[in-house]
């Protein structure tokens, strides 16, 4: 290979010659940044219009017997349990489950090994959600049930290797549970899918990346191939995925965060400057006031519990907005306690530590309608009693646009909120005093809010509280998106994203000497549309399940499915592998947990949280025998034979030394000078945030109120609206086992959550089956077969799990300005199924939990 430009650039640093400071912020103290701002991939201006052309409807139930190979789950009843919702989170079962799912699936001593490591300084990060470490000390066991399932997995040490692809077919995979496909263990070796084969057959690496540049070298132009990336992608490869993909000539980088938290970043960017969160995990420690709204943080992010607990030993208030009343939201029983003489027994026998203070059972979609309230409450309040609720002082130094804010909220009228929100009067006036003599104030949310209709419009209206309040910008408080997988923070910051901004794409230029492409790339729905159109021809995935993490799960596979080629680099099979393009490449990589050894010795990659702080993330066990590559090597390896003498990189170099992708990451991102330096200090490092330190880097320099419209949806009365969620055994689309225990469901997933009234009015009763329609501009799409349990959920609102019920969710139903699919909003009717005679309700057997 030619010398490239970044190699007369310093070399990588010496390990050996590197220091390791231990100060860490304590609590009180705001961390150290640096001076630059970090990148910010939001425009302020938001996303253009989506595509409004009107796409048809799959036949989903036809699709089943159309296609050999199922893109949904099979239709199997798993043998339903049910008991009592849980009222408390965490406690002996779930340390029982992290030891059960740990020494069963990864043995004993592999299993304790990375649990032990896990979520360590010296260790290695946790491959599901993105909640913080401590900055300081930390115990001997610092990670939750749902880390030690996720890390259980990666460590599996059962082999889906080609002997096992060789017995199964792809129509007989498809026939598996996802559960099942999962359980076959740790894929170990390159794979390819010939045209008209049934079964995957190995590959070597060499004639995997020569068929990989083959089919992107054959296209018309670099904008018929797509690069999507999950959010479990270290930082390392993903700036090298980018970098690929960007030499290839186009911005083509659909990710997960498209599906999830986009709608956080478009509302934060405009109004604060920064599309991220702007707390600390001490601040949470330390506020006065907590909001949790659209989360359930018990399943999806349970060591946050550890940290609300320490806020209510602190005298926090909690306030829980969530049309679920969720076990980690009432009591929590922390394990760490068990490890404690002298709060053992209390832990055992007790009911453990009450969180929410105040729970607002809110409506799907009515969050903005609670904060509309909350705050109409706050300002008659200092109406009463000038400048004891509001912060004026903070408004007139560091905002714009108060004014007609104040105008709106004061024309929102009561009834409008009642009716949105699902509450009265009375009870936001219960939420309003608690926040009104606090300054201190923290809001957390997840999906519950941004795959809303109106999500982008939720989260303006939190920020709006916060301005309120003065509450950004100081010790204990600010706000707080908690982001659902390990690094899909991260990725974004290191360029994946469809719509870079030409500061980054002019540092990419001048760092490796290409002009990059500069019109914007397809986002995750615009290329679920692309592909069923036709207009592309080649998928890569870096890691991920695209198919079952995505809206419209049957328009999905029709897209797929015209695909000349289809890349998936995994480290465990899942049903995206099973529908694929004419010619499909299952890739294997490396896990989180795996040592990863290359020419200049142990590499590590690194990470970057929720709170925005970037930590090390070093293997600690030996990979099973096979052929697996790091990602960096399989990214380097396409790279090279796909771009060949046209790359100005050094791909080799990158995979031989991974400092030398974190030098390039240094002359690229602002944020992250002395990235190898920085990134070896015990604990990691905090990247800049602008609005902690209330520097606004918006447009006009200010942190800007926003004018929402309280857009108000029509349903009929027949209809409901429906939110897909996860189960407690279940990590976004991988699914550890079939059990909700915190919902006291067991051994099943094909349910649906309804409310008791609404059943009554249909005529269902528990456990009958009834088959779901979703209902959109005209539009239906139907399910068969689910089980009907009652449940506390507000009349006219329904949830049920995903992926099962992902087909139910159009591709054209998206959030307002972020285009995120809509999963929680979804309108539809349930209808009983019959038996044969069509004369008798059919039901599934259940038994007693």
């Amino acid at each position: 290979m030619e010398k490239t430009p970044n190699q007369d650039r310093q070399q990588p640093v010496n390990p050996a010659e590197q220091s390791a400071s231990n100060e860490q912020p304590q609590s009180g103290d705001r961390p150290a940044q640096g001076t630059l701002p970090t990148n910010d991939h939001y425009d302020p201006a938001g996303k253009p219009d989506a595509d409004k052309r009107a796409f048809p409807a799959p036949d989903n139930i036809a699709a089943k017997h159309t296609n050999p190979v199922l893109a949904q789950p099979p239709e199997v009843f798993t043998g339903l349990k049910l008991g009592k919702p849980a009222t408390v989170a965490a406690g002996v079962t779930a340390v029982l489950k992290s030891m059960e799912f740990s020494w069963g699936e990864a043995g004993i001593g592999r299993g304790t090994h990375a649990l032990l490591k896990l979520n360590q300084k010296d260790g290695f990060d946790c491959s599901s959600c993105a909640w913080p470490d401590p900055d300081g000390d930390r115990s001997i066991a610092e990670f939750c049930e749902n880390g030690a399932k996720a890390t259980a997995s990666d460590a599996d040490n059962r082999r889906a290797d080609p002997d096992f692809f060789a017995k199964h077919s792809l129509v007989d995979l498809s026939h598996m549970t996802d559960r099942d496909l999962n359980n076959a263990g740790r894929l170990t070796h390159p794979l390819v899918l010939r045209p008209g084969a049934t079964h995957y057959t190995p590959i070597s690496w060499p004639d995997a990346f020569q068929l990989v540049a083959n089919e992107l070298n054959a296209l018309a132009s670099p904008d018929e191939a797509v690069f999507y990336t999950s959010g479990k992608v270290p930082n390392e490869p993903a700036f090298l995925f980018q970098l690929f993909v960007r030499e290839f000539g186009t911005n083509n980088l659909p990710d997960c965060s498209n599906m999830c938290h986009e709608s956080s970043g478009s509302a934060l960017s405009p109004t604060l400057g920064l599309g991220k969160g702007s707390v600390t995990l001490n601040d949470i420690h330390e506020a006065e006031v907590i909001l949790i709204m659209g989360q359930n943080p018990g399943t999806n992010h349970p060591r946050m519990l550890s940290a609300l607990q320490m806020a209510k030993r602190n005298g926090a208030k909690i306030i829980a907005v969530n049309p679920l009343h969720e076990a980690g939201l009432s009591h929590f029983k922390n394990p760490q306690d068990f490890m404690n003489p002298i709060k053992a027994v209390g832990t055992l026998l007790g009911q453990g530590t009450p969180i929410a203070d105040l729970f607002l059972q809110v409506k799907i979609n009515g969050d903005m309608a609670v904060l509309r309230g909350i705050m109409k409450h706050l300002l008659d309040a200092d109406a009463k009693n000038p400048g004891t609720v509001i912060d004026h002082a903070f408004i007139g130094e560091y905002t714009a646009g108060y004014e007609d804010f104040l105008e709106t909220i004061r024309n929102t009228n009561w009834d409008d909120i009642e009716q949105m929100s699902g509450l009265s009067r009375e009870q936001l006036s219960e939420a309003a005093d608690l926040i009104a003599p606090k300054q201190k104030i923290i809001t957390c949310w997840a999906m519950g809010l941004t795959q809303q209709k109106n999500g982008v419009m939720s989260i303006q209206e939190i920020v709006n509280l916060h301005l309120l309040k003065g509450a950004v910008g100081k010790p204990g408080a600010g706000t707080c998106p908690v982001r659902g997988h390990s690094n899909v923070q991260g990725d974004r910051t290191m360029g994946i994203w469809e719509r870079p901004h030409k500061e980054f794409l002019d540092a990419l230029q001048t760092e490796f000497g290409f002009d990059p492409p500069r019109e914007h790339g397809l986002d995750t729905v615009e290329t679920i549309k692309a592909m069923y159109e036709g207009k592309l021809k080649v998928f890569v995935s870096l890691g991920g399940n695209f198919l079952s993490a995505s809206p419209d799960t049957e328009f999905v596979a029709e897209g797929m499915r015209k695909q000349n080629l289809t890349v998936f680099i995994s480290t465990k099979l899942n049903r995206g592998h099973l529908v694929t393009g004419k010619t499909s490449l299952i890739l294997p990589c490396l896990t989180h947990v795996d040592i990863d050894m290359q020419k200049s010795g142990h590499q590590f990659t690194s990470c970057e949280n929720s709170m925005g702080v970037v930590s090390q993330n070093k293997g600690v066990l030996r990979p099973l025998e096979g052929e697996m590559l790091s990602e960096v090597a399989i990214i380097s390896g396409m790279a090279i034979a796909t771009l060949g003498q046209r790359t100005t990189a050094d791909w080799v170099g990158f995979t031989e030394n991974y400092d030398r992708i974190r030098d390039a990451v240094s002359r690229v991102v602002p944020g992250f000078e002395e990235f190898n330096e920085k990134i070896r200090k015990p604990g990691g490092f905090y990247l800049p945030n602008g609005p902690r330190e209330r520097n606004f880097t918006t447009e006009n320099g200010k942190a800007n109120f926003t004018v929402t419209e309280m857009v108000m949806h029509d349903i009929t009365p027949d209809q409901l609206v429906l939110m897909t969620i996860r189960s407690h055994d279940q990590f976004n689309t991988t699914i550890y086992d079939y059990n909700d225990r915190y919902r006291g469901v067991y051994n099943e997933r094909r349910v649906i959550f309804l409310n008791p009234q609404d059943m009554a009015d249909r005529n269902i009763v528990e456990r009958q089956l009834v088959d779901i329609t979703s209902h959109f501009e005209g539009q239906q799409r139907k399910l068969e077969k689910f089980i009907a349990i009652p449940y506390d959920i507000p009349k006219g609102n329904a949830a049920a799990y995903y992926p099962e019920a992902n087909p139910l969710v159009p591709v054209a139903s998206v959030a307002y300005v972020s285009n995120t699919p809509t999963s929680k909003f979804i309108v539809i009717t349930v209808e009983p199924v019959l038996t044969e005679n069509a004369q008798k309700p059919a039901f599934a057997t259940v038994t007693a939990a």
